[in-house]
């Protein structure tokens, strides 16, 4: 293998310091226009090659920033990195990417590499079997800003509820407020003349389940209706999830007329079942989603769900992060804003 050209092979052909190239080749001010033109051609015909690693652990920095998301396959994470890679680029970062498969261990692994990269910073969307943010703790202690975003640790009353250990940590939070959207989706269904709403959820260890059943059940509550445990069924909101709810909807002997599931994927695979049943939606069964995904526009009836801006979430913590790293303070919790989208799903009262 030939051997790499160096900045110390090109001093000794010009006859100058190491210094006065990296200098001339880095564009310094104090460096003369003949020089800099007489390096940059020497450099050029040798076959010089700058290395930006080197240079950046010179520095301290990488120009990488780590990013640790539950699954890659996720039409809803795809735009969320979309909206990151935008801001990264445009400030010369790169983005180091691996997914946990929805597993803690995976996760853990991921932190380790990306830690051992030397990553800037790191931002997280955790995994759906995440009790403990332990294996972030090196970030913390070496000044890494660590960020997280749509699944975040929750906070110390929740955990105990949800019987985790995960505990807040002091990092930026980017989030939409889960609460919120799913009350409002289950109180479109009650207005809507649905009196039993099926909730289709997933691990309700993660913070946004959580979050969702909470607001489920505030607007079961404000409408005098009762919560029934049987009406919350959790699963990994995959195609299979969505068609074996809508069996048990219809297996019911009090059959119910609502469906909130929170996401698009299952509630798309829910909704089709439920017409193989023969059941009709939403004249019997009206329904409700979560992210709206492009699928959401192109099934019969379309779906009513909630919008969840992916590339504006990817932007604000790929921002957040960035200004963190030039020395502004964290923001905290960053709340973006969503809405009901509602489409033929869910109109009974036209």
């Amino acid at each position: 293998m030939e051997k790499e050209v160096t900045i110390y092979d090109i001093a000794r052909q010009v006859r100058l310091s190491p210094a006065t190239v990296s200098r001339a080749l880095n564009d310094h001010p104090a460096i003369s226009r003949e020089t800099k033109a007489m390096v940059t051609a020497l450099a050029q015909q040798m076959g010089y090659r700058s290395n930006p690693f080197a240079t950046n652990l010179r520095r301290q920095r990488t120009n990488t920033l780590g990013v640790i998301v539950p699954r890659l396959n996720s039409i809803f994470l795809s735009t969320v990195l979309a909206g990151m890679e935008k801001v990264a680029n445009a400030a010369s970062y790169n983005l180091v990417i691996s997914q946990s498969l929805e597993s803690v261990r995976k996760e853990v692994a991921n932190a380790r590499t990306l830690f051992d990269s030397r990553v800037d910073g790191l931002l997280v969307s955790l995994a759906f079997d995440t009790d403990t943010t332990d294996h972030f703790e090196a970030f913390l202690k070496k000044g890494i800003p660590l960020l997280y975003f749509d699944r975040v640790p929750v906070d110390q009353g929740m955990a105990a509820t949800a019987g985790s250990r995960l505990s807040a940590h002091p990092a930026t939070q980017v989030v939409i407020d889960n609460e919120q959207a799913s009350y409002e989706a289950v109180r479109h269904l009650i207005e809507q003349g649905c009196r039993r709403v099926l909730h289709l959820t997933g691990n309700l260890r993660c913070s946004v389940y959580a979050d969702r059943l909470a607001g489920y059940r505030r607007a079961l509550a404000e409408y005098d209706l009762a919560f029934e445990e049987s009406l919350v069924l959790e699963t990994d909101l995959g195609i299979e999830a969505g068609h074996q709810a809508a069996r048990q909807l219809q297996a019911m002997a009090d059959r119910p007329d609502g469906v909130f599931v929170t996401n698009d994927f299952s509630a798309v695979s829910c909704l089709a079942e439920l017409k193989r049943l023969g059941l009709r939606v939403p004249t019997d069964v009206a329904m409700v989603g979560f992210n709206d995904d492009p699928i959401t526009q192109v099934v019969e009836p379309a779906l009513t769900t909630v919008h969840y801006p992916g590339e504006l979430m990817g932007e604000t913590a790929a921002r957040a992060l960035i200004d963190t790293l030039n020395g502004a303070p964290s923001p905290g919790q960053v709340v973006i804003p969503s809405r009901l989208v509602v489409r033929g799903s869910s109109l009974r009262r036209v």
